[in-house]
């Protein structure tokens, strides 16, 4: 695959391409990373566990899902994303938080990547996204805590409910990611 095509698949989905510490890597698990989303106020929270035994390049993003309802994966990517953080995990739990993030519905979707001898990415499942994990050179894992709507309310306003078959909204969190 061409470097330009991969950087711009890359760079839309926010996965950072951090070199990896100068440690041998272990062969990539898909149980080495793990993404909790959390909701407070108007921060968005990934909790990122980092199993791997290596720094990795983690990115935590915000695309809106208008109406509450999780958009197309090619929407998402083709549109990047202005709502994010990045940076390098530690082994053990980290925390990327997104502040400020104006009233609304998104998706929240994570990434963390290693470049070494060994290239692995884990990236929270979403619909179609398999498509897109196809150009990546390396081992690609969809970590089990799927991509999902948050909503981010004005302090003390509840957001309206769901319609009927409309995606989970935070309160239904720990369900989706078995917490």
């Amino acid at each position: 695959m061409p470097m330009s095509a991969r950087t711009t698949l890359l760079a839309a989905a926010t996965i950072p391409l951090a070199v990896a510490a100068a440690a041998p890597a272990s062969a990539a698990e898909t149980t080495d990373v793990i993404f909790a989303f959390t909701v407070d106020g108007s921060t968005v929270t990934n909790t990122i566990t980092n199993n791997s035994g290596t720094n990795i390049g983690c990115g935590t993003s915000l695309a809106p899902a208008p109406d509450r309802v999780l958009p197309p994966v090619r929407d998402v990517l083709s549109a990047g994303q202005s709502l994010y953080e990045t940076g390098e995990v530690q082994p053990g739990t980290t925390t990327q938080s997104v502040m400020d993030v104006p009233d609304g519905s998104y998706v929240a979707l994570a990434s963390c990547s290693r470049t070494d001898t060994d290239p692995a990415m884990w990236i929270s499942d979403y619909p179609g996204i398999e498509d897109y994990l196809a150009q990546w050179p390396g081992t690609e894992f969809t970590v089990q805590q799927a991509s999902t709507v948050v909503t981010v309310a004005v302090a003390g306003e509840d957001p309206a409910p769901p319609a009927a078959g409309d995606a989970p909204d935070v309160d239904d969190l720990g369900t989706i990611f078995g917490s």
